[in-house]
């Protein structure tokens, strides 16, 4: 009975180790979508346009559509004012000098202007990638991302790690890709 009892303890142990890493990141964005909802019925965006992404529990909210019709391409170069934030509203991060100021994270070493990158070539966290590319030029939106989509276990400076990130973005300029075809 003694050999039955520790055998039957073994296999509790063993199954209760088995949570994979996959099935630990499932469990992570699942809290997080229900995090990101609970701000959104706390925190209301108005919202012109908005679009939810269930694949990835990316949300898109946009405050202003220009209406330019000027869409982002796959090597197109884009120019984006952000500001970036937790979901308890604190900025950590923002292309806007007044901005900066008004939360304690001015720099006068910094040059504050639209980020620039190129599309599609992972140079930003996927999730600002993927709201930018969704944005036509001079739309203004604001984009909700589990941390899969940002900076996930790791975290990032003053990012915490699975912190889903809220980023208000404004599409300012782009630049076409000069190798893409007309």
């Amino acid at each position: 009975m003694k050999r039955l009892g520790a055998l039957l303890l073994s296999v509790v142990w063993v199954f209760t180790g088995c949570v994979s890493d996959e099935e630990n990141a499932q469990i992570i964005f699942e809290q997080e979508v229900q995090k990101i909802e609970q701000y959104v019925t706390q925190n209301p965006i108005a919202s012109v346009k908005e679009a939810i992404d269930g694949g990835t529990g990316i949300r898109i909210y946009w405050t202003e559509v220009s209406g330019s019709g000027v869409k982002v391409a796959l090597g197109d170069t884009v120019f984006v004012n952000y500001t970036g934030k937790l979901l308890n509203n604190i900025v950590f991060d923002t292309s806007i000098e007044a901005t900066a100021k008004a939360n304690n994270l001015f720099n006068p070493n910094r040059t504050y202007e639209p980020l620039e990158f190129i599309i599609g070539r992972g140079m930003v966290i996927p999730g600002f990638e993927f709201g930018v590319f969704n944005l036509e030029k001079g739309d203004k939106a604001t984009v909700i991302m589990p941390s899969l989509y940002a900076y996930g276990s790791q975290g990032n400076g003053g990012i915490p790690a699975n912190s889903p990130l809220i980023f208000e973005l404004e599409l300012v300029d782009i630049k076409e890709n000069p190798l893409a075809d007309d």
